[in-house]
């Protein structure tokens, strides 16, 4: 892997997505890279639960709102650990189906290296069929990081001056 220019995080708000977010601020202050934090917000999955009959349309109106100020909270989170160490971030959020906006934006902005948290365990076929995040790191162009060991990227950052 050539040295990476353009980082994306994926930020979901999961202890996990923190992690991988100090780990692509880590890596972002070390090559000079470009550094995007994306958050989706599933309205994909918004539908879904709407068109079962789990939400009324005024609950998901309610949900989506609530969902924007989550986005905009983790983001703003994730430029206040950047800008402790220095790195400069492009925050984006959008809408839609995460795995598609994660490829799109990808692509968009010719990204060379995706960071995301460690996946979740896979309690059967289904769960690893409707991952958004394992479906996006199989099909974007570019390399992909998981970010793992919670403490020792915590270390990682916390050294980082």
């Amino acid at each position: 892997m050539s040295t990476p220019r353009k980082i994306l995080v994926y930020v979901d708000g999961t202890e996990q997505s923190i992690t991988a977010a100090q780990y692509a601020i880590c890596m972002a202050s070390y090559f000079k890279a470009d550094l995007i934090a994306l958050y989706v917000i599933n309205t994909k999955a918004m539908e879904d639960l709407l068109k079962a009959r789990i939400f009324l349309q005024d609950e998901q109106i309610e949900y989506e709102h609530d969902m924007e100020a989550d986005a905009q909270r983790y983001l703003n989170y994730v430029n206040e650990l950047a800008i402790k160490k220095g790195v400069s971030l492009i925050q984006r959020s959008s809408r839609g189906s995460v795995h598609k906006e994660i490829v799109n934006l990808v692509d968009e902005q010719n990204v060379d290296l995706l960071v995301i948290g460690e996946l979740a365990r896979i309690r059967s076929r289904r769960d690893e069929l409707y991952d958004e995040t394992e479906r996006a790191m199989r099909m974007v162009s570019c390399s992909v990081l998981i970010a793992k060991d919670e403490d020792k990227v915590w270390q990682m950052y916390e050294s980082l001056v």
